[in-house]
């Protein structure tokens, strides 16, 4: 984002004049999250959690690789391994539980952070590529997360990749061959966790390289906010530091203080038992469940029961599941509105609610039995989830009549008063 009274960076500093005419990192980072950087002013704490899931990413490699350090992908001693990591090495157990939780609070950060863009129609133009690059994101980070629950070679992780790499069976002509090919046999084996083992190291290094893109994109329209009004002037926008970064250190001490209370106090909250029990391919688990942040696509997949014509069930679950993340990456045109802030959209509004409630419901059948009345209730929150997209929300942005939005983010901020609002700071007079 380029505004003519955007602060250039000159660095003072011999040195650093050096280094800033040969390789312009300090220029780059005083551009991308220093004062040379402006925001809107009216950001309010919903703007923190791209910072926080960010140092998430971080806080899991770096807590990865330091694992992956003592681990064996090899299924005959991969469980024994993690529990070596927990007793015998030193602060393992801190290390596998900091690793375990922090993915689950990733998961919570980027959701809450996509619920925004949800609400603030953070898709719509010209903030498309930002959304999709992130949707991408989101992809990755369900695969790497699937891979990673595999690792530690308990019954949920034995069962929950025999259960996903079988949807693939379920694809027409290629599927068998296909799952073979995931998993290297016809079951979950040396090969599959060696696989499984390599892609969850790699992956959130590729993430990494997306979200520089997905923060690249972000810098050249800038950032939305509240209102949805774009920037107009210069006392619409404040430098990124110090403000904001004030504002994202008092957000990040917020998530470290939950963060930690997991670790120390509650590790295994949002575990699976059944996991600490070695992996045995002759005895099923009761009830096998994937980790809780899949399950709203969980319940999705298993909403489908019957076959319908010459479709099996099984199909039309996993094509559903994956269609309920696809469907987003269409959310720019399908969304024809031209106000962005929900916050002026009371119909829509309405039924953002009704979509939050939704997955929440879908949350909870995914993680309860497959027995009734969990799977009628899957099937018409499914039902509501892909009407919301594809029906309701162009529907609503064609007849909905939005209220009167401000002229500027400043006038959102401190009111009509022009002389308030537009008016140099005279000095002080003693």
């Amino acid at each position: 984002m380029s505004f003519p009274w955007a602060n250039e960076y000159k660095p003072t500093n011999p040195l650093m004049q050096w280094v800033d005419n040969r390789l312009p990192l300090p220029r780059f980072v005083y551009n991308a999250v220093g004062a040379g950087y402006p925001v809107p002013r009216n950001l309010n704490y919903m703007w923190n959690f791209g910072v926080l899931a960010g140092f998430a990413l971080v806080l899991q490699i770096v807590t990865g690789v330091v694992l992956a350090m003592h681990y064996a992908a090899n299924a005959g001693v991969a469980f024994d391994s993690v529990e070596h990591i927990m007793r015998d090495v030193n602060w393992g157990w801190m290390l596998r539980y900091a690793h375990a939780n922090g993915a689950s609070m990733f998961f919570i950060v980027v959701y809450t952070h996509i619920f925004r863009g949800f609400f603030y129609s953070s898709y719509k133009a010209p903030r498309e590529m930002i959304w999709l690059l992130g949707v991408v994101i989101f992809l990755l980070m369900m695969a790497t997360a699937f891979m990673g629950y595999v690792l530690p070679w308990g019954q949920m992780s034995f069962w929950g990749a025999k259960v996903i790499t079988g949807l693939f069976s379920a694809i027409p002509l290629v599927g068998t061959p296909l799952q073979q090919w995931l998993l290297g046999g016809f079951a979950p084996d040396n090969a599959a966790l060696n696989r499984f083992f390599s892609l969850h190291f790699l992956l959130p290094f590729v993430i990494l390289g997306v979200i520089i893109l997905h923060v690249w994109a972000l810098h050249i329209p800038g950032s939305s906010n509240p209102t949805g009004v774009e920037v107009k002037q210069e006392s619409d926008t404040v430098p990124f530091h110090p403000y904001y970064t004030a504002k994202d250190g008092f957000g990040l001490g917020i998530f470290l203080m939950v963060y930690c209370a997991l670790v120390f106090f509650a590790p295994n909250l949002l575990g699976h038992p059944d996991n600490y029990i070695p992996a045995n391919p002759l005895s099923t688990p009761a009830h096998i469940v994937p980790e809780w942040y899949f399950w709203p696509f969980y319940a999705i997949l298993r909403a489908f029961t019957s076959d319908f014509m010459f479709i099996p069930a099984k199909l039309m679950g996993v094509l559903a599941m994956f269609s309920a993340i696809l469907v987003w990456f269409f959310l720019p045109w399908l969304d024809t509105s031209p106000v962005r802030s929900g916050h002026y959209r009371p119909l829509f509004r309405k039924f953002f609610y009704l979509l939050v409630v939704d997955v929440l419901v879908l949350g909870y059948c995914g993680g309860a039995p497959a027995e009734e009345p969990y799977v009628m209730i899957s099937q018409i929150a499914s039902m509501y989830y892909f009407l919301h997209f594809l029906v309701i929300l162009p529907i609503v942005s064609s007849v909905e009549t939005p209220q009167p939005l401000p002229f500027s983010i400043t006038e959102a901020v401190l009111g009509k008063d022009e002389h308030a609002t537009l008016a140099p700071a005279t000095p002080a007079v003693a």
